[in-house]
């Protein structure tokens, strides 16, 4: 494969990745502002978390098929 197609890789799973952080920072801190620590959270803070997980499950998929073209 060229180096373009590594390079593209690798810049998708850094973008997934720092996403994923991203989501999950912000939907914890929502958590913690509207709820408090104690509190229950609201079903749409789920979605966010699930969001977070799947950024980053897709970028360990994206990892392994950039490690795969070497």
């Amino acid at each position: 494969m060229p180096p373009a197609f590594k390079a593209l890789a690798s810049i998708t799973v850094w973008i997934l990745f720092i996403s994923g952080c991203i989501t999950a920072f912000v939907t914890t801190l929502n958590w913690v502002v509207h709820t408090g620590l104690l509190g229950t959270p609201d079903p749409a803070m789920f979605t966010g978390w699930g969001l977070s997980m799947a950024q980053f499950i897709l970028s360990v998929v994206a990892a392994k098929l950039r490690q795969g073209m070497e």
